[in-house]
């Protein structure tokens, strides 16, 4: 196979997505994209190395965000729909009041214990407020992604911001932790460890180190019962979505792989690159935008996400 294409392993999956329309190219000419998140009517993505944000949308089409994003990386939105950034090269996480202006930010994490972070990596908006993210070392290992430098903290950890502003430690045991969702209840944290990448970038993977999805019960700011919920092949798994009946929707070596609430493989929006995050979108919040290397793609389905649901939710009830 060499162009984009669907696999269906599980029957479901084909009233998932529209597999007869294969997946769409709308971006190219990047680096390496990441973070997508879908904000009003416009698509928002980083290109990595380039160190800027990019912007896209039907009408208008591609342009630059920010010239200058600090090496961010995973973007999610807040209650109020404000975008949340993660920054690799500058070492913290932090709110976006416009998010084509560069000086517009509240910094929400950049210390812990006092020291600072590693490179904030992906982050996640739980239904109470609290930022949920992780922080491995690739802002750090290098110039690629962020600015190379020792880690003060001597680990990789998962945290969550309190609605206070305290920051906590919840995880402190995984390789490399990446990209992190709730389960539609909240009751459930899923966090991808990619520790089998080796080196600066994604060439050279050791499968004999993480490479999988792991899943806690969530008890307040706590983190209990860890155990595997996916182990991720070929490739590792970087970021992912769950969807609004707990399908969880993760990136691979090989595009995207669809499990289900169990963690079995149901199918893949097979891609030709490796392909690194997914977020849901659009007028109707269910077509998926996937960064894949150098490129975007969409693709139409009847998802929708499980965050996009509880936002839906808290703004009703505001």
């Amino acid at each position: 196979m060499t162009e984009p294409c669907f696999i269906t392993v599980d029957p479901r999956f084909d009233a998932f997505v529209d597999t007869t329309r294969p997946p769409e190219q709308i971006a190219e000419g990047f680096i390496w994209t990441e973070g997508p998140v879908w904000l009003e009517d416009h698509l928002f993505f980083n290109d990595i190395p380039n160190k800027r944000m990019m912007c896209w949308s039907e009408t208008a089409g591609l342009q630059v965000a920010l010239s200058n994003s600090e090496f961010a990386n995973g973007n999610t939105l807040d209650l109020k729909g404000k975008m949340v950034s993660c920054e690799h090269g500058g070492r913290r996480v932090i709110r976006r009041r416009d998010p084509m202006k560069p000086d517009a930010v509240e910094v929400i994490a950049e210390q812990y214990d006092g020291k600072r972070l590693n490179s904030p990596n992906d982050v996640v908006v739980r239904s109470d407020g609290s930022v949920w993210f992780t922080d491995p070392p690739y802002g750090i290992n290098s110039d690629i992604e962020g600015y190379p430098a020792e880690s003060e903290l001597g680990g990789c950890y998962v945290f969550c911001a309190d609605t206070n502003g305290t920051l906590h430690a919840v995880a402190t045991d995984f390789d490399k932790p990446n990209g992190l969702a709730f389960s539609p209840d909240e009751q459930r944290l899923y966090v991808a460890d990619s520790g089998a990448i080796r080196g600066a970038s994604f060439p050279g993977i050791d499968y004999d180190l993480p490479h999988h999805i792991r899943i806690f019960d969530v008890d307040g700011m706590s983190l209990t019962n860890p155990r595997v919920f996916a182990v991720i092949a070929p490739g590792v798994p970087d970021g992912f979505r769950v969807d609004h009946e707990g399908f969880v929707w993760t990136s691979a070596l090989d595009g995207i792989h669809c499990l289900s609430p169990e963690g079995a493989l149901i199918g893949k929006i097979w891609l030709p690159q490796q392909t690194s995050n997914i977020c849901f979108g659009g007028k109707a919040g269910q077509t998926m935008f996937i960064t894949s290397s150098d490129k975007v793609y969409r693709v139409e389905s009847g998802r929708r996400d499980a965050s996009h649901i509880l936002r839906e939710r808290e703004r009703i009830l505001s």
